[in-house]
């Protein structure tokens, strides 16, 4: 298993635009192409309540490379999110990591 951290940094006061367009169209996307969410987490206390961390469960790196190529690739996922920034950008800046559980990890 191989999980990736996603880490968005939202343009000041976009964060809620991001939220909603996670909860209304992006997840149900997701479903359509086999994408396996593992949480998502918003700052409490920490260097900025403007981003946005999750993660993404994915049985391999070639798994993670077909789903998200055809996801990014969606026509509907497109549009969606060209209709979600007419307002304006909401993601400043995108960090990913990919992460390899430890062999003593509670999470595998």
């Amino acid at each position: 298993m191989v999980y990736e951290l996603r880490i968005y940094h939202c343009v000041p006061g976009r964060l809620p635009a991001l939220l909603d367009r996670f909860n209304s169209i992006t997840l149900k996307l997701w479903e359509k192409h086999g994408i396996k969410q593992a949480g998502f987490w918003t700052v409490l206390v920490g260097s900025s309540n403007q981003d946005l961390y999750y993660l993404l469960a994915w049985d391999s790196m070639a798994d993670r490379e077909k789903k998200w190529n055809a996801f990014a690739a969606d026509p509907e996922w497109l549009t969606a999110r060209a209709k979600t920034e007419e307002s304006g950008q909401i993601v400043a800046s995108v960090e990913n990591l990919f992460l390899a559980p430890t062999a003593f990890s509670s999470v595998k």
